[in-house]
């Protein structure tokens, strides 16, 4: 889950997913160099947060707690 120290929409997917024991890796893309890139590339150019990538590869931004535990098979 790539996210910033600012983001109330990513503290929030985090507590929905921690209360559903969903499993991530949190990396702020604000201190972890070349994410924001990487970040900006799924997101048509914006560093839009919370991003996700799920272990196929795809991505989601700014998802519902039911789209991530449909897309992480949860």
């Amino acid at each position: 889950m790539f996210t910033t120290s600012w983001c109330s929409y990513c503290r929030n997917l985090k507590r929905q997913m921690d209360k559903a024991g969903i499993g991530y890796r949190e990396v702020n893309i604000e201190d972890t160099p070349g994410t924001a890139e990487l970040v900006e590339s799924v997101n048509d150019g914006n560093q839009t947060v919370p991003t996700l990538v799920f272990s196929d590869g795809s991505s989601a931004t700014n998802p519902s707690l039911a789209e991530v535990k449909e897309r992480a098979g949860a």
